[in-house]
């Protein structure tokens, strides 16, 4: 039995206790082709050790990558497909983790506005789709992963609602949209109705090839690369990566909070509802969101000499 054919067996078995494992599974197919889609047993530590490497310089990803193979390997050591595993028992020491990334106003127009030089002749709504799909991103704080799973019957044009079914921890959650977005969103998904197939009527997928079915995360991630670099946006000062479409989903959760500052809301009280919002399972996940950058430092200082101010005032009143 090759790799792949054990992979099929190992993700099937997974599945049926309730996993998803939609990364895992393109990870682990990049491993059986990277190591020639050997029997597992015959692919040698050294080939092993340069796929969990990856190309170029080392990240966190190796974590990831010996993560993901090590449930394959007790998979098939169980079943006696191979006598040992060949994964080292100590991480590398890494680099420090990619610091998230939060984009200005104007750097996200830029983004939006280099969707249009994307074109095809094939699909001329393609640059429509990496518009829509980067301004929901922003408006929604949506996982990349969840946007690419929705499909037209998951929105509720009456409502302004999108329902977002069983995200990373496994639940369902409605996700208001915004009026602008809603606007955006809605001219898309009429031309997407119109000239492009649905294969499975409204539970087509609502970002799709021309071919109507689901754009890939690996495409739209090469796309996002391309349009990121015709927008001008490359490393931060002291960084050696780029911005990522991730960050898209950090963004949105600070420029809320900031939002909710200038507003004068109780942001301490706000935030449990942002976490629900983004599906998080606890507000301690959301907090890692909210990186200080200036606005949002200026604006929380802002409310504390504001609060400081008010106790200062009290206390002449006492004397």
């Amino acid at each position: 039995m090759n790799t792949s054919e054990l992979i099929g067996h190992y993700l099937t078995m997974r599945r049926a206790s309730g996993a998803r494992l939609e990364s895992a599974e393109r990870l682990l197919y990049q491993f059986a082709r990277e190591t020639g889609d050997l029997p597992l047993a015959d692919v040698t530590p050294q080939a092993v050790s340069v796929f969990l490497w990856g190309r170029g310089e080392l990240s966190a990803t190796w974590k990831t990558r010996r993560a993901v193979l090590g449930g394959l390997y007790r998979f098939a050591m169980a079943r006696g497909h191979v006598q040992t595993s060949p994964l080292p028992d100590h991480c590398p020491k890494l680099p420090p983790q990619i610091t998230p990334y939060v984009y200005s106003r104007e750097e996200l127009q830029r983004l939006l506005d280099a969707t249009s030089w994307f074109a095809s002749r094939s699909n001329r709504l393609q640059g429509l789709t990496y518009r829509s799909l980067l301004l929901l991103l922003y408006a929604t704080g949506l996982r990349v992963s969840e946007a690419l799973r929705l499909c037209l019957a998951d929105m509720d044009r009456a409502q302004r609602m999108l329902t977002v079914r069983e995200s990373k921890f496994y639940k369902t959650r409605l996700v208001p949209i915004g009026e602008g977005a809603f606007q955006v969103l809605s001219r898309y998904v009429d031309r997407r109705c119109r000239e492009l197939p649905m294969p499975l009527g409204t539970s087509s997928a609502l970002f799709a090839s021309r071919s109507g079915r689901p754009l890939s995360y690996r495409r739209v991630l090469t796309v996002f690369h391309l349009v990121r670099a015709e927008a001008g946006i490359g490393c931060p000062p002291g960084e050696h990566r780029p911005p990522r479409l991730h960050d898209l989903r950090h963004t949105a959760a600070v420029h809320r909070v900031i939002s909710w500052y200038q507003e004068g809301k109780d942001v301490q009280q706000l935030l449990p509802r942002l976490a629900t919002y983004l599906g998080h399972v606890n507000i301690a996940s959301t907090q890692r969101y909210l990186h200080m950058t200036p606005e949002l430092l200026h604006e929380a200082s802002a409310r504390f000499a504001q609060y400081a101010a008010l106790d200062a005032c009290e206390e002449n009143d006492d004397a």
